[in-house]
């Protein structure tokens, strides 16, 4: 079944620099595209220099023109997110667009990040914090939009506070969910601190609604052979236009919410049925991530765990 196509107009970019962590391959890489194509000065942080490199090419194929950089990057480690921190800051340019994009999706074990989080709590939400952090007067200084992408699963399960990295009872599909929850309370309290401490950061959520990406597809790295069952039945409903998004369209929530005029402390997300497929456009945050009380305990936890508090 063909679509209708989907897209939006980004403005003008130029002399505005942005930083996309998993942009080397899927949704992060179609949203570096669109950033260095709209003028953009893209920095693409990544773990693996190889898969770095031939986004870069992907980029200049498509804009020659491109401003497009590579950092060392590892979620994983607290060390990697400082040693990046440290890169940017000692390069001294603001930071006017930073894409939390990066995340890793139930591994069918528990892992554990090299500073001894459950990988997915650790890399998807604890390392995307620290480099917030790490980062805030680079984005103070460039009056930065903040986009961090979270999922539909933070409309389920729960923050599990009582075994925050899953060591007692693993949980795949709780612990990313738990993930996404995280991440959604800590990236709107992001807009409301910034607000209440004169930053001039604003802050939002996006989510890509369902679409065929490699989150679910075969990474030994984590332990995953071969494509779930999951994203299997994804491709098809994708492939034939029904119910589910494309890679295409799952790229576009991200760039409304990190260049719409007048977003701040907002989520988007498709606008398909149950914010599955279809246009990207705002929706209201999910009641796991709309507790001011939950999303400052979650704060508080995230910057002890980290090492890395906010000043100002």
């Amino acid at each position: 079944m063909s679509r209708a196509p989907i897209d939006i107009t980004l403005p003008d970019l130029a002399g505005r620099r942005a930083v996309v962590t998993g942009g080397t391959d899927g949704i992060g890489l179609g949203i570096a595209r669109r950033l260095a194509a709209a003028g953009a000065d893209v920095v693409l942080p990544a773990r693996n220099p190889a898969k770095a490199e031939a986004a870069v090419a992907a980029i200049r194929e498509e804009s020659p023109s491109a401003a497009v950089t590579v950092e060392t990057l590892d979620l994983s480690s607290l060390e990697s997110v400082a040693a990046l921190g440290r890169s940017l800051l000692d390069d001294g340019r603001p930071v006017h667009v930073l894409i939390n994009n990066a995340g890793v999706m139930t591994p069918p074990t528990r892992q554990a990040t090299a500073d001894g989080f459950e990988l997915q709590f650790g890399t998807n939400h604890l390392g995307h914090v620290a480099l917030v952090a790490h980062l805030l007067p680079l984005l103070r200084a460039g009056g930065a939009r903040v986009t961090s992408q979270i999922s539909i699963a933070a409309n389920e399960r729960a923050i599990n506070w009582d075994d925050l990295n899953w060591e007692r009872s693993y949980d795949g599909a709780g612990a990313y969910s738990q993930s996404k929850i995280a991440f959604g309370l800590f990236g709107l309290e992001l807009d409301r601190i910034s607000r209440e401490r004169g930053w001039g950061i604003s802050s939002n959520l996006a989510h890509p609604g369902v679409a065929p990406t490699n989150l679910l597809a075969a990474r030994p790295e984590i332990g995953r052979d071969g494509d779930t069952l999951a994203v299997r039945a994804i491709r098809r409903l994708s492939n034939r236009g029904v119910l589910v998004g494309t890679v295409e369209t799952a790229k576009l929530p991200a760039l409304l919410a990190a260049t719409a005029p007048d977003a701040g402390g907002k989520l988007y997300g498709p606008k398909g049925f149950r914010h599955l497929g279809g246009a990207p456009a705002e929706h209201a945050p999910y009641s796991r991530i709309s507790g001011r009380e939950e999303a400052r305990r979650m704060w508080e936890v995230s910057e002890r765990l980290t090492g890395v508090p906010f000043g100002g």
